[in-house]
């Protein structure tokens, strides 16, 4: 790299946007084999100054020079996801996957989009490519599992939440996420087991201590119920709710006295 595309770089990095276009832009005489990566960068450089039309004609010109230019392809998606237009931003990543077949990027960020837009069916198939192409991709599963879990297919959203922990088990979210598939799927012990582990890792976890409390109440465990749901209201919630489960602490009381 050339100490004037260097200094362009740095530029970008320090947010300089302007400065970096006109830096930018004098490369392009001097640097013909890059100009596709140097059109690219001229094109983030006006997406984060907010002109939207000047980022699309560079990203577009860049994939005009080079096709196969994956970074380019999820640039100029992010730009159309931003403003709402779902199908031109799938339209240039399904084009981005006919060049790249091999890419692994363009087909998450596809599916990411179809979530997003409710085609989950579509989703599935652009993680399962991800994942035969990356099976250690735990932001995959990730989403995978996520997708599941919107279809109401719960084993398949265990499965999934499941394999994310081999990689990521200090993870409070996962847990959480975890505990309420297991619930849905009517596996309650299970459930408070993850929801558990959400507090063993992060304490201040909130909504975990209400599921738990839940739970409880339903199994009459009414001593553990009591525990979590006076510990969820000693959390920043809104007073609704503290008031809400106050009422619910007060009839759990009850239950217990009249043992």
């Amino acid at each position: 790299m050339t100490e004037k595309i260097s200094n362009a770089v740095e530029l970008m990095k320090k947010g300089n946007f302007e400065e970096a276009i006109d830096a930018f832009r004098d490369l392009l005489e001097t640097h013909g084999e890059n100009r596709a990566e140097i059109l690219n960068n001229i094109g983030v450089a006006y997406a984060n100054l907010g002109k939207q039309e000047e980022a699309e004609e560079n990203f577009v010109n860049s994939l005009k020079l080079n096709p196969t230019f994956a970074q380019t392809y999820i640039n100029l998606a992010d730009l159309y996801y931003k403003r709402q237009e779902l199908e031109l931003a799938i339209d240039i990543l399904l084009t981005g996957e006919g060049y790249l077949p091999n890419d692994v990027v363009i087909p998450h960020y596809l599916a990411r989009i179809y979530m997003e837009d409710a085609r989950l069916d579509l989703a599935i198939d652009e993680l399962d490519k991800v994942l035969d192409a990356q099976p250690e991709n735990y932001d995959a599963y990730y989403d995978l599992a996520k997708v599941y879990f919107d279809m109401g297919d719960w084993s398949s959203a265990i499965a999934n939440f499941e394999s994310v922990l081999e990689y990521k088990q200090n993870n409070a979210l996962i847990y959480y996420y975890l505990g309420q598939a297991y619930e849905a799927n009517d596996e309650i012990d299970k459930a408070i087991s993850n929801y558990l582990k959400t507090l063993t890792i992060n304490e201040n976890f909130h909504p975990a201590y209400k599921k738990l409390g839940i739970l409880f109440l339903a199994r009459k465990d009414y001593e553990d119920a009591l525990e979590y749901f006076n510990e969820y209201i000693e959390h920043d919630i809104p007073q609704e709710e503290i008031d809400n489960t106050k009422k619910i602490i007060s009839k759990v009381e009850e239950m217990i006295n009249e043992r």
